[in-house]
């Protein structure tokens, strides 16, 4: 594989799950460490991505909540747009972190008149600026990498609330693997909001479907609905409306 092909293959993999493993892309390509590590290190000098140890994560996801240099970024849109007409006044809400989740705030209307319990830092932002929702942040030790709290702290938090919906921002959904995540931490806080919740909604575009990462967060069981950017009718959706989950 030649380096563009490499590089090209790298910042769509980086943009899609916001954080890569050095040792994830070797494997992929076929390549070794010092290859991984010498793009990883121009692609950060170019200022495509963002160099951590063991792999990197996306310049888009860290820059400003207010940017909208945002990976696909009208699909997130129509995701958000969808998913505001599940809210319904006096409901609770809770939503993980993720530039979808960062849409879905910047969507609610005005009117809506709800509470709104988070971990994310950039999506607190967002609900404080709602003229009618009420934002519980639940805070504790913060993970720089996906800007949201994590911790046993959080995790007995919510387990004390019970939400009408939980909003979750997806890193990777499959068929057989369920959604899947690269973080630890934040899966332990996702699982917790899971089992917090009435109804669980996982937002995510269609180049995530059919993708997995290492750490399992749940099974399609359950998930009650998915929500992407296409029709619900198309055919990349068939598979999942036929393991029973509502498509929207």
């Amino acid at each position: 594989m030649l380096k563009r092909e490499r590089q090209s293959f790298i910042l769509r993999q980086v943009n899609l799950h916001n954080k890569v493993l050095s040792v994830d892309l070797c494997q992929e390509m076929d390549v070794s460490e010092d290859t991984i590590r010498r793009d990883l290190n121009e692609m950060a000098k170019q200022d495509k991505l963002i160099k951590v140890h063991g792999g990197a994560l996306s310049k888009s996801f860290h820059l400003s909540i207010a940017s909208d240099h945002v990976y696909a970024l009208n699909s997130k849109k129509l995701i958000a747009m969808k998913a505001c007409r599940l809210i319904k006044d006096g409901m609770f809400v809770l939503t993980t972190g993720g530039t979808t989740i960062i849409e879905l705030a910047k969507a609610l209307p005005p009117e809506l008149s709800a509470t709104f319990i988070t971990v994310s830092l950039p999506a607190a932002y967002e609900y404080i600026h709602h003229p009618n929702i009420e934002v519980i942040f639940i805070g504790d030790r913060i993970s720089k990498n996906s800007q949201i709290s994590i911790g046993g702290g959080v995790v007995s938090k919510l387990n004390g609330i019970k939400a009408d919906l939980c909003f979750l921002g997806t890193n990777s959904i499959d068929l057989k693997h369920g959604i899947t995540d690269n973080d630890w931490e934040v899966v332990e806080v996702k699982k917790a909001m899971i089992e917090a919740s009435d109804r669980v909604i996982s937002l995510s575009i269609t180049e995530k479907l059919n993708t997995t990462q290492r750490i399992k967060v749940c099974d399609l069981s359950k998930l009650t609905t998915l929500i992407t950017e296409v029709d619900p009718q198309d055919q990349i959706l068939k598979p999942y409306r036929e393991a029973g989950i509502e498509i929207l």
